[in-house]
């Protein structure tokens, strides 16, 4: 479930689209108070300040019942007091409906009012920078006569509209106004979109939309899923094997939130992810500091970046604003990056996987085998990748059952010579990991394959291979860490089946 707040107008809560009653007048100010100070902890003492100017001995006890009452209707938030105070977590949205913490009166409320006021009149302007509408625009500079960056906007959109006298009139309208209100020039930016507009320097603003079209057979994911929604704007990576559905995982996440950040979509794969953003708003030859300079392009802005296949956490470290979101894909986890909350995928579940099959073979074929499809599935480690490919494959054999491209599959397990071509695309995730791995790690992988089994013990592993337990226990751990070995306990692991399927052709090689 979601659960989000505002504090625009009355201070209101709904999980999902459903509205929580919050309680009376008092609650509510408590609930504020917290919200207004998001992830930072509050003591009983500073709670009572922001809500009581005067504050009586009862108010201990009516902060202690408020608390109670606040928990039992929003349980999500997790409000418990931790030495003597309390934090919350939460998605808090601008509703722009009437006066900011509406009915709360403190000094405190009333300080917040004015920063909220200000906070919600930049966020119009934004809106309206991006929207570029003249109607709007002009109703806003009506309101707001003073404000200079709503008047250089307006200027922005008539030009680009083709009305340049009436932008170059209101720039002259601006000046005489200001003159004659506070004794001022126009500012800088003003006299900048003055300076344009002559020079026909003026060129509308770059919105990137660069997103992967979205999978209409997406299948699962859904816990996944909802732990990233609650995770953005923050930093979001998915970690997991390849042919795990990482890049389908994170496209099909942005496309659920892609209208939270009106500014838009940047799609990056690549080393120099620093400079593909700067290209992408429009600074087609970035030099010098390039996170600095895409630090300075993003802020004020709310763009939903996805990197994908990171392979080094160099190329996206400090490359985080505010406002903006993140979604990292990498095989490995990138631990040294900060702030980063990490989804671990691989197989889909059993009733996921028989779904994605259905959709990818047609659910006719799929439901006619239906002992065979879970054998396929099991040996495909219910990975989407190469659920895909054989459910391709198969379509494209109308004559095939499923069962005949499972004695296919045992024939070519027993061939003694490289990987079928028929099989390269179906095992091409594997084919892409071997490449990335040491001669120790293929090894490993090969001789347990050979042996068909399924947990691997690493004294069994020091023993087969005759080196040392430390130097196993490395290699080992480096193998879980790319996710082609599965942690269970110290020293026990879990050779997927995919995983076998593959080396296990590839044993061949490594006794001719």
């Amino acid at each position: 479930m979601s659960l989000r707040f505002s504090l625009m107008g009355p201070v209101r809560a709904w999980r999902d689209e459903e509205e929580v009653e919050l309680g009376p007048r008092q609650q509510r100010a408590v609930l504020a108070a917290l919200l207004l100070n998001n992830g930072i902890r509050l003591s009983n003492d500073q709670l009572i300040g922001m809500v009581w100017d005067d504050p009586t001995p009862s108010a201990v006890m009516a902060l202690r019942t408020y608390m109670y009452k606040i928990r039992k209707a929003l349980p999500e938030l997790h409000l418990k007091s931790r030495d003597g105070g309390y934090t919350v977590r939460a998605e808090i949205v601008d509703e722009c409906r009437g006066e900011p913490l509406e009915g709360l009166r403190s000094a405190y409320f009333d300080a917040q009012r004015v920063r909220l006021g200000d906070y919600r009149l930049k966020a119009r302007e934004d809106c309206l920078e991006r929207e570029l509408d003249v109607l709007e625009l002009q109703k806003h500079v009506a309101a707001f006569p003073l404000r200079e960056r709503p008047r250089a906007v307006l200027m922005r959109a008539l030009y680009l509209e083709g009305r340049q006298g009436e932008a170059l009139d209101h720039f002259h309208q601006a000046r005489a106004h200001l003159n004659e209100e506070l004794g001022l020039e126009p500012g800088p930016e003003l006299r900048k979109v003055h300076a344009q507009i002559l020079n026909g320097d003026l060129i509308p603003p770059r919105r990137p939309e660069q997103l992967l079209p979205d999978l209409i057979d997406f299948t699962g994911r859904a816990e996944e899923i909802e732990q990233a929604l609650r995770t953005l704007p923050g930093t979001v990576g998915i970690t997991g094997m390849r042919g795990s559905g990482k890049t389908a995982l994170a496209t099909r996440i942005g496309h659920l939130v892609k209208d939270r950040f009106p500014d838009g979509q940047i799609f990056v794969r690549g080393s120099d992810v620093a400079g593909e953003l700067l290209r992408a708003v429009g600074v087609e030859n970035p030099v010098g500091d390039k996170a600095a300079l895409w630090r300075e392009k993003a802020r004020g802005k709310r763009f939903l970046v996805v990197v994908d296949d990171v392979r080094d956490a160099a190329t996206v470290r400090d490359l985080a604003t505010p406002g903006t979101a993140m979604i990292l894909t990498s095989v490995s986890r990138l631990n040294e990056l900060p702030g980063v909350t990490w989804v671990k995928i691989a197989g889909l579940t059993e009733p996921e996987a028989r779904e994605f099959f259905r959709r990818t073979l047609g659910p006719v074929r799929a439901d006619a085998e239906p002992e065979q499809a879970e054998v396929l599935l099991e040996r495909l480690s219910r990975l989407p990748s190469p659920i895909r490919v054989i459910g391709g494959r198969l379509s494209s054999r109308p004559h095939w059952t499923i069962g005949m491209f499972l004695l296919q599959m045992e024939r070519e397990s027993r061939l003694a010579d490289a990987i079928p071509s028929d099989c390269a695309a179906m095992l091409g995730p594997m084919i892409a990991a071997e490449k990335e791995l040491s001669d120790p790690e293929r090894h490993m992988l090969m001789c347990f394959a050979r042996q068909d089994v399924e947990v691997i013990d690493s004294h069994k592993a020091a023993e087969m291979s005759g080196s040392d337990l430390g130097e196993i226990e490395l290699v080992l751990e480096s193998l879980a860490g790319v996710h082609l070995i599965e942690p269970l306990v110290l020293g026990r692991y879990r050779l997927p089946r995919y995983v076998r399927l593959y080396f296990g052709l590839r044993t061949p090689a490594l006794t001719s």
